[in-house]
């Protein structure tokens, strides 16, 4: 996605730069080639479909990255159950270039952010049944778990994909 070779940022910067690279990379790949009909299948057990990941991957890290900066999650509210479920689809009035394109400028905001933010910065968490109450989290474990939250999504994206077309991320 983004090639990240700084010499005037520290390792972990750096590290971080390139481990979000590496995993943007696999994930976009496996929707290269494909039309917005085949975005749209839902092709396995679950209800996931490639153009949906794509979208709630970008919108999930959109809220991630409001939390560091303003303490506070765009989205917010995931009891609006509707709303949720349409996160997860290729709407028809959407495309699957834009919600790349979508994804491309949250990505480099978030790449921004890992290269200027106070790293040991924090905020609490919102209260959500899944966060223990009072609970911080810091920019540095924020950008950790948009890391794992997109390799676990790497992976959903790569089945749904090779059940598609037959085509993996690698290999």
């Amino acid at each position: 996605m983004t090639e990240t070779q700084p010499t005037d940022l520290d390792p972990e910067r750096v590290a971080l730069l390139e481990a979000l690279a590496q995993q943007r990379y696999f994930f976009l790949h496996t929707v290269e080639g494909l039309t917005d009909e085949q975005a749209r299948l839902t092709p396995t057990a679950s209800s996931l479909c490639l153009g949906g990941l794509v979208k709630h991957v970008a919108l999930t890290e959109r809220g991630w990255t409001d939390f560091v900066e303003h303490g506070t999650m765009a989205g917010g509210d995931d009891a609006d159950l509707e709303a949720r479920e349409r996160e997860f689809r290729l709407l028809e009035d959407e495309s699957l270039e834009g919600v790349v394109g979508l994804y491309r400028e949250v990505a480099a905001h978030t790449d921004e952010l890992v290269r200027t933010v106070d790293l040991d910065s924090s905020h609490p968490l919102p209260p959500a049944p899944w966060f223990t109450p009072g609970e911080h989290r810091s920019a540095r474990r924020t950008f950790l778990h948009l890391l794992s939250e997109l390799a676990h999504h790497t992976g959903h994206a790569d089945v749904i994909r090779e059940t598609v077309d037959g085509q993996r991320s690698m290999g």
